[in-house]
């Protein structure tokens, strides 16, 4: 798929499974809590808190009182680590030809500052991204118009381009907006996967991609 890019345009990018599968950095603090709650039979509990999660159980209620250590903690042990994530085969490609068209690359993200600013630095990908939207910092979440009006206000241009993932809430706001927006299709691993839900005019993209190798910037 191309997409048109010059020096008048920003392309704006969800991070959670549009940039990465979300499931590896949930992986990813379960080993970091697994370490620190046993650190020589990590990987059995591990499997059992990943096993706990994929039969939709209450892990941290579950490993709080198995482990005599408070919720909260095991939340903050979860929010606060140091991700092991990698970026989806392409993304840096695209990102790449974009700015060599002069555009820019903004984030939209929901989430707690921390923990994304953390995914975001694992991925490293600072370098490339012109400005950054956390829902905690702005005190609303997709899909209100706010968080893509702060994108507008901090990188104006002509034209705006977004990558997200998930119908329920990423494309009624920019869709309303006037932005060209663009779907990445759940890979199988995606979070959130009920877009069935969702494939009515208010939630659809203008475009469908299965791969962000999909996208020629032009």
């Amino acid at each position: 798929m191309d997409i048109k890019v010059d020096k008048n345009t920003v392309v704006v990018f969800d991070l959670d499974d549009t940039l990465y599968n979300e499931i590896d950095y949930l992986k990813s603090a379960y080993i970091f809590i697994a370490k620190k709650l046993d650190s020589n039979n990590w990987k059995q509990l591990y499997s059992f808190m990943f096993s706990l999660y994929r039969n939709k159980e209450n892990v941290f209620d579950i490993i709080s009182e198995k482990y005599s250590i408070s919720k909260i903690e095991l939340i903050e042990s979860y929010r606060n680590h140091k991700p092991n994530i990698t970026l989806f085969d392409g993304v840096l490609n695209v990102f790449k030809a974009i700015i060599n068209k002069g555009a820019k690359i903004g984030i939209i993200t929901d989430g707690r500052n921390i923990a994304q600013t953390n995914k975001i630095e694992a991925l490293k990908i600072k370098q490339f991204i012109d400005f950054i939207c956390i829902s905690e910092n702005i005190g609303t979440e997709k899909p209100s118009e706010n968080n893509f009006k702060f994108i507008e206000d901090n990188l104006p241009a002509k034209k705006y381009y977004y990558l997200g993932d998930n119908l329920k809430k990423d494309f009624i706001a920019p869709n309303t907006l006037g932005w060209k927006t663009i779907a990445l299709i759940d890979n199988g691993l995606n979070i959130h996967s009920n877009s069935f839900k969702y494939l009515t005019p208010p939630h659809l993209p203008d475009n469908f991609i299965l791969s962000i190798k999909e996208l020629n910037v032009v």
